[in-house]
């Protein structure tokens, strides 16, 4: 048994696949689960008002293939984020991450990722600064109420891009419920600006990173680059993110289209496997 869970992006599958397909092709791939996206469309949004007959299917889904959902990413706040100028707006983010923590309460998930935004369409202020942090707060206490762990992931915009920002507001709201969930081909790309290194910079979040996202990036491109042809320097950051005590990783890709998609999750399940089994056995990490 592996040291670690390496976990695989929802949106690495393609869409038409029900969830138990989703599921089913992960395990057959090499992962351990399955994170779930909900993101801004309508389609992922409606999860949020999942009845009981949903999640009975999504419990029986997960029993029937042998592989869990551990993490959902709620990426629906770049459409409704906590800082919108708009009070309707932010009225809608808190009923976003309110729904998102019910659903994993109910489902025994344990982690949410959050995007590390004020805005996303809007420009970012002082103002929008200040209603992201009043939203935070009482975000974080609906979670402590359902015991889930909401996490930032570092970003490609100047608010939140690194982990040392994302440590800050961890630090400032002081909860158990609120930690980091770096994106290591964000970090990479942020280093480029004359911080510090992707390592350096990982370092910032210990004593709270709850799991990395494993994506590749190349210098001002943050989706879509293929595993080996960016910049991110994968065994550095196994490195030190296994050294911080970090255990939960997911590989962060997405369908493009490609016939062989099988194929492209068990190869990137290798390359991935690969880095993380060496950078164990370099820390000599068992269970």
């Amino acid at each position: 048994m592996r040291p670690y869970q390496l976990g695989l992006y929802e949106k690495a599958m393609p869409n038409r696949l029900s969830l138990q397909e989703k599921l089913l092709a992960a395990k057959q791939a090499g992962y351990d689960y399955v994170e779930l996206s909900i993101d801004e469309s309508d389609e992922k949004l409606k999860r949020l008002d999942w009845g009981q007959e949903d999640l009975r299917c999504l419990q029986e889904a997960v029993w029937n293939a042998g592989i869990g959902v551990k993490s959902i990413c709620l990426s629906a706040h770049r459409k409704y984020p906590l800082g919108h100028p708009d009070e309707a707006v932010r009225k809608q983010s808190l009923c976003i991450m309110q729904k998102a923590i019910w659903l994993a309460a109910r489902t025994g998930i344990r982690l949410i990722q959050l995007a590390g935004y004020d805005v996303y369409y809007e420009p970012s202020t002082q103002a929008t600064g200040e209603s992201f942090a009043q939203g935070l707060g009482a975000s974080v206490k609906m979670a402590a109420r359902e015991g889930v762990v909401l996490a930032f992931e570092t970003m490609e915009t100047e608010f939140m891009n690194t982990v040392a920002k994302a440590t800050k507001w961890v630090n400032r709201i002081n909860s158990p419920y609120l930690q980091v969930y770096p994106d290591i081909g964000n970090v990479t790309n942020a280093a480029l600006q004359g911080g510090a290194s992707a390592e350096e910079d990982l370092a910032a979040g210990q004593g709270h990173i709850a799991a990395v996202h494993l994506k590749e990036t190349a210098p001002g491109v943050y989706r879509e680059v293929a595993y080996g042809a960016g910049h991110v320097d994968f065994k550095a950051a196994a490195l030190e993110s296994l050294r911080l005590g970090a255990r939960m990783f997911v590989g962060e890709f997405w369908h493009l289209q490609e016939e062989n998609w099988p194929g492209v999750l068990r190869s990137n399940n290798e390359f991935l496997r690969r880095v993380l089994d060496e950078a164990a056995r370099e820390l000599s990490i068992t269970i």
